[in-house]
């Protein structure tokens, strides 16, 4: 049999190597192989990493003791966070809303802030079986709402313990954060979800639904509250107002929609204007803030934008969002297209990464770097992954599955946040 199969194989112009016969390019990438495999297996990198550390420390503690004093190393702590600040715009930002500033004292106050977490998710787990279980009516976001408010009612009246003290470091975390953290997460999926072909088909209603009708509805909202209440608001507030009611969730009414067997023309038209008016509630929102602040007559706070001004403010926002989205969306695809080694499971894991960091870099970049509407960037980029890249992933239920993981997490501790905050208001 061996005879037989050179000859075929030299009939067909192969060459048979046995194991001795490698090429010399084949026993490196073997040897190299042999050698990862035993990094990993053996935990080698870690132990490696641990040396390093305890060395620095050893080295630390010498240089302390021959000083006979602690070291003032505040200059030198400056100079370390100016140069982050410098490298991360965001950095301020998250360091004063969880007080980490990579100082040893600080580090108990960083460690604290995911207690208060931890407890969230795992009662996240007890509601959620007691509702599938019992009480499928209710809503699962509502009861965790319920519960983030019990806990914010009991921070000042309970005796401390770790899941107040750590609910006292998230009652003062900055707005910012909350909008960083959570809303790339839970826009993506959703934005990822739909339904590419029927969003195209009803791509102009939504689009009306979402910008002329929020704006429409805004106004009415704002006469309401110019008008009838007793507030003696100015109309530039009572816009502001009126844009922070406008965005509606429609949870609810696409649940029953589903149930009763609606068209799923019609289901797009509740999904697709949910996803975008967010976007448009948020540029009306910056627009009209603006204007009110600047009404307050404090000296660099604010902007007197006229009505051209506003309106190429609103295009500015959303079809600059639409843009860096778009980038965002094309890029991801083009790595997705590289990472095309199905059989290989870090691809697929580097891929699922992948979509993740682009839905994080494009809400930064568009929102903060920008100044354009984040939710906007990210339903695009998400439209567009999905549209001309879904395909190019080598494992789609290992990516849907993490993203479902990741909304559920961040629906949870959002709303629980959000009790947390209006239970301590009302104590």
């Amino acid at each position: 049999q061996n005879n037989m199969v050179k000859i075929m194989n030299s009939s067909l112009g192969c060459k048979t190597k046995s194991h001795h016969g490698m090429t010399k390019a084949e026993r490196q990438m073997n040897a190299d192989n042999k050698l990862r495999g035993f990094v990993t297996g053996k935990n080698v990198d870690i132990f490696m990493i641990a040396i390093a550390l305890a060395w620095y420390h050893v080295g630390q503690a010498h240089a302390q003791s021959e000083d006979g004093a602690p070291q003032d190393n505040s200059e030198q702590e400056g100079e370390i966070l100016s140069s982050t600040a410098v490298l991360f715009p965001c950095y301020d930002m998250l360091c004063h809303s969880f007080g980490v500033i990579f100082h040893c004292s600080l580090y108990s106050s960083f460690h604290a802030c995911f207690d208060v977490i931890r407890f969230i998710e795992i009662m996240g787990v007890f509601v959620y079986y007691f509702l599938s279980r019992y009480v499928p009516a209710l809503p699962y976001t509502a009861c965790m709402f319920l519960v983030g408010l019990l806990i914010g009612y009991s921070v000042q009246r309970v005796a401390g313990n770790a899941v107040t003290e750590s609910t006292t470091l998230w009652l003062g975390i900055e707005g910012e954060v909350i909008l960083l953290v959570f809303l790339p997460g839970l826009v993506y999926l959703d934005s990822y979800n739909i339904d590419v072909h029927m969003f195209q088909q009803a791509f102009w209603q939504v689009s009306l639904f979402a910008f002329p009708m929020v704006l429409a509805g805004m106004t009415l909202t704002a006469l309401v509250a110019y008008y009838i209440f007793p507030y003696g608001w100015s109309f530039d507030l009572s816009m502001t107002f009126g844009s922070i009611l406008s965005a509606t969730d429609p949870v609810a009414v696409a649940v029953l929609l589903s149930e009763l067997g609606a068209p799923s023309r019609l289901q797009m038209h509740i999904s697709g204007e949910s996803l975008m008016n967010d976007g448009s509630a948020i540029v009306f929102y910056n627009i009209f803030s603006a204007r009110f602040l600047f009404e307050l007559g404090i000296n660099g706070v604010g902007e007197d934008i006229g009505w051209g001004k506003g309106f190429a403010m609103f295009f500015r926002l959303a079809f600059g969002a639409v843009a860096i989205g778009l980038a965002f969306g094309i890029g991801v695809v083009f790595v997705l297209y590289h990472l095309n080694r199905s059989l290989s499971g870090e691809d697929n894991v580097v891929q699922v990464v992948l979509t993740i960091s682009a839905a994080y870099l494009a809400f930064f970049t568009s929102e903060i770097l920008s100044g354009c509407s984040g939710v906007i960037a990210v339903l695009t980029c998400g439209v567009t992954i999905k549209s001309f890249g879904e395909t190019l992933i080598n494992d789609l239920k290992l990516a849907v599955n993490f993203w479902e993981i990741t909304e559920h997490l961040l629906n949870s501790l959002l709303f629980a946040l959000a009790g947390v905050v209006w239970g301590d208001i009302l104590s």
